[in-house]
């Protein structure tokens, strides 16, 4: 496989570096099991439950490759060798914008709240 045909991977480092990949076939069965549509996905209000069952489903085709038989029940245990919590968030939201485009890698300072407006100088309306 050419670096070209890997442009839809991201690497997450978990027991060893696996690919994350949403194609047809994990976003298909990912919203299946979840009962939810591409638009009901909240990448800043996610919850743990959530974010396994993501994950898990983005990374069933790496572990088909490498001959393994990965269950939802093992995405605890398996998350658990990230290095830490964000470097699991960034990888989802960027594997994420490769298949869909559109979600906000979650960093820095907290959007402002609805109706209230960001910081700035005030010079302009």
């Amino acid at each position: 496989m050419s670096a070209e045909d890997k442009n839809d991977v991201v690497i997450i480092e978990l027991d060893r570096p696996r690919e994350l990949r949403y194609g047809h076939k994990a976003v298909k069965k990912m919203l299946a099991h979840s009962g939810t549509t591409i638009e009901d996905i909240d990448i800043e209000n996610i919850d743990l439950e959530e974010l396994e069952r993501y994950i898990y489903f983005g990374l069933l085709t790496d572990a088909a490759k490498h001959g393994e038989t990965l269950e939802l029940s093992q995405m605890e245990d398996l998350l658990d060798y990230a290095p830490n919590y964000v470097h699991i968030t960034e990888k989802l939201t960027e594997a994420l914008n490769i298949a869909f485009g559109g979600f906000e890698v979650p960093e820095g300072n907290p959007k402002a709240p609805a109706g209230q407006p960001a910081n700035g100088t005030g010079k302009n309306p």
